[in-house]
């Protein structure tokens, strides 16, 4: 799975974002707003919904995060993670579900136990540079596009994660 700023823009969320705060370290950021309660940091409570396989808690997982449903789709990646510890798919969509959350606290640590489980992967640092440039922090994020797209050359979407961070910071 990999993330690709193209849903992003289409949204136009991120090009406001870039317009009136050059992505300078906002928390939430806005973006995502997770179907679960008001807040938009919240990971949802699945009891009495624990699926009891992992590919069962991956398609939920899947469906939610699709339907912009972050705080489910945390809680279902979660799940997959603590069903299959070395799924990488539910480490790389737990990730990205808590970015979308805004709780970069909890997606650092994640992202640090995917490094420990895959390495260095051009998907990883595709991730880590996303949630980089979901924070404002544009040298962190284009330092770890680059890294990726030298591990996957050939890989369009971290080349158009690139094209399009610095297209948006030139026209900041």
């Amino acid at each position: 799975m990999y993330r690709c700023c193209s849903s992003v823009l289409r949204s136009g969320i991120l090009v406001a974002l870039m317009a009136v705060v050059p992505l300078s370290g906002c928390a939430t950021g806005g973006l995502g707003a997770s179907a679960f309660g008001n807040s938009k940091q919240q990971v949802a409570d699945l009891s009495g919904r624990q699926p009891t396989t992992p590919e069962a808690a991956l398609a939920e997982a899947r469906t939610h995060f699709r339907n912009n449903d972050f705080g489910y789709s945390a809680a279902f990646y979660q799940r997959v993670v603590e069903l299959s510890p070395k799924n990488t798919e539910g480490y790389v969509g737990l990730g990205a579900s808590y970015d979308r959350l805004g709780r970069f606290d909890l997606s650092d640590r994640v992202y640090a136990s995917l490094h420990q489980l895959s390495g260095d992967t051009a998907q990883y640092y595709n991730n880590v540079g996303y949630s980089y440039m979901l924070r404002g922090n544009l040298t962190a994020a284009l330092t770890n596009f680059r890294r990726a797209l030298s591990l996957d050359p050939d890989n369009v979407l971290i080349a158009n994660n690139i094209q399009m961070l610095t297209s948006a910071a030139t026209r900041a």
